[in-house]
């Protein structure tokens, strides 16, 4: 019997994750069943059974009356959310390894950059000035992290491994080892009291759009040696008020932001983000995921789906993760 085609629909990727590298990645490891690269290929719709996409324009996930499950190559569902013509099949979300992997590498490093210094020490550098001042341990600093799932758990059992004190919030409760863990809107102020540098990893949805706003920043923990807090955001854009950030900034409620997603990208040139000395930029890359550990994945799904097994990590469409 012929299998169902595999559609992919891949707009605004990078050079690693341009749509036809997909298609070569997703026809090594599905050798019996039909890739069909979208729009380009000729293809009769009733043939697609399964979708990998990422970024798809609304209304094109629409056209395909067989489709059986969709599987997102990125981490966030939130734009195929806001598509009200979605087909009511399966949404898987991609959870491998290497995407846990590599946003624990982001957090880790962007926490130990503003623990180090590392924003003065290199402004020192340029201005040819020795000046090193008191490091304090990284005992001395609370790192609070919004969002407890897959990748927020995974970078509090290493930032606690090299020795921070660990905070977590999540919207419902959760444990993790030497971790407190804080769950809810009641218990999200007593959480942020704690946090020095505060790590957005939530899903974006209605009730968190907007959540890293001026309120959440002035409850920041400011007892530490770092004075004020820090901001690290590589969840996702609509997450965070731009205008809060840069006025609290700027005012000095938040001492430094690290920023890898934004509600417009690519980012404008004309934003002050770009130039403003209190921000570490990043281009959206902070969990640049092997493709072939994603195409790898989806084929493995497909197979066990077929084989009458369950999906994995499929998105709860009322929460909208």
């Amino acid at each position: 019997m012929t299998k169902g085609a595999l559609a992919l629909l891949v707009h605004g990727g990078t050079e690693n994750w341009s749509s036809a590298r997909w298609k070569a990645r997703f026809d090594q490891v599905c050798r019996d069943r039909r890739v069909l690269l979208l729009p380009d290929a000729a293809v009769d719709a009733s043939d697609v059974h399964y979708a990998a996409v990422w970024k798809p324009r609304p209304g094109e996930l629409a056209a395909f009356p067989n489709l059986r499950v969709i599987f997102n190559l990125g981490a966030g569902v939130d734009a195929l959310m806001a598509d009200t013509s979605l087909p009511d099949v399966p949404l898987v979300r991609v959870a491998v390894s290497d995407l846990t992997d590599r946003m624990t590498e982001y957090v880790t490093l962007h926490v130990l950059m503003h623990h180090r210094q590392e924003l003065y020490l290199r402004e020192s550098q340029r201005e040819r000035r020795w000046a090193p001042r008191y490091q304090w341990a990284a005992g001395a600093i609370t790192i609070g992290i919004m969002g407890l799932g897959t990748l927020g758990a995974n970078a509090a059992q290493v930032l606690r491994a090299i020795g921070f004190r660990v905070v977590g919030w999540s919207r419902s409760a959760k444990q993790i080892d030497g971790v407190e863990c804080f769950a809810g809107k009641e218990q999200l102020g007593a959480f942020l009291q704690q946090a020095n540098i505060l790590v957005c990893l939530l899903p974006l949805t209605s009730d968190t759009r907007h959540i890293l706003n001026r309120d959440v920043f002035a409850r920041l923990n400011r007892n530490s040696p770092m004075g004020a807090p820090v901001l690290i955001n590589a969840g996702r854009g609509g997450l965070q008020d731009e205008a809060d950030i840069l006025r609290a900034l700027d005012d000095g409620t938040l001492g430094a932001a690290s920023l890898d997603v934004f509600e417009t990208e690519p980012l404008p040139p004309d934003s002050p983000f770009w130039s403003h000395p209190k921000v570490v930029l990043t281009p959206h890359n902070a969990a640049d995921t092997d493709p072939d550990e994603i195409s790898k994945y989806v084929a493995e799904q497909i197979e066990r789906f077929e084989s009458g097994g369950a999906l994995e990590n499929v998105v709860d469409r009322k929460r909208g993760y």
